[in-house]
């Protein structure tokens, strides 16, 4: 899956989106929002193995979260046609007016639908003209979202991949314990035939001079 997350806002605030992936994107596309300057501008920036791509142009932000295997082209091609068929639809006229989420029932399949589009079928001339474009704008940055944000910030971010490294180390100790438990049982088990092939053989060392029952050791001492 190439496009993960996708929205439309203004400013900050979401008007539209629509999630592919299972993991939960919020915190960072909100403090992405919250960061975009109110000019217009083109940006990637880079959180983990993702890229936020985004374009803000006449109070709104149209942002695709990828992969970072789908380069730069696909994401600003979604990019172009989704901020044409936002600025095409009835309800962008009125966006002023529009609280949070309030165009997700009218636009949000329009998102999911070209988000479809663009991970199973992306059409050629779209990204033919993405290209160029990119190729003609040199300025489009790559930043890393650690360096725009603060401390706090950091630690509302790291937050989901703090939940998901707990669970892989309690699934760790988990089978850690088993493994030594499992190794608990396996040396006592030998330990303890140890202890009776040592007994078996103490046996058969006193048997040869005193007897399978030990009678001749006691006859002697009698």
């Amino acid at each position: 899956m190439s496009l993960i997350h996708a929205l439309v806002a203004q400013g900050s605030t979401i008007l539209a989106e629509h999630q592919a992936g299972k993991r939960d994107f919020s915190q960072a596309t909100q403090t992405i929002l919250s960061k975009i300057p109110p000019n217009n501008s083109k940006l990637t920036y880079v959180w983990e193995q993702y890229l936020f791509h985004y374009v803000s142009e006449g109070g709104f932000t149209y942002l695709v979260m990828a992969d970072d295997a789908a380069g730069r082209r696909l994401p600003f091609a979604f990019l172009a046609d989704l901020q044409r068929k936002f600025t095409a639809a009835p309800s962008s006229s009125s966006a002023e007016e529009i609280p949070a989420y309030g165009l997700q029932g009218s636009f949000g399949p329009t998102i999911a639908a070209l988000v479809h589009t663009y991970n199973t079928a992306p059409p050629t001339d779209e990204l033919t003209r993405a290209q160029t474009e990119l190729n003609q704008v040199k300025d489009i940055m790559v930043q890393n979202v650690e360096q725009i944000l603060s401390r706090g910030e950091r630690i509302e971010l790291l937050v989901d991949k703090t939940d998901v490294m707990a669970g892989q180390a309690t699934a760790f100790r988990r089978g850690a314990r088993s493994v030594r438990r499992e190794m608990w049982w396996k040396n006592t088990k030998v330990l303890a035939l140890c202890v009776l092939v040592a007994l078996l053989f103490l046996w058969i060392i006193v048997a040869q001079f005193c007897g399978a029952g030990l009678n001749h050791c006691s006859a002697s001492k009698s």
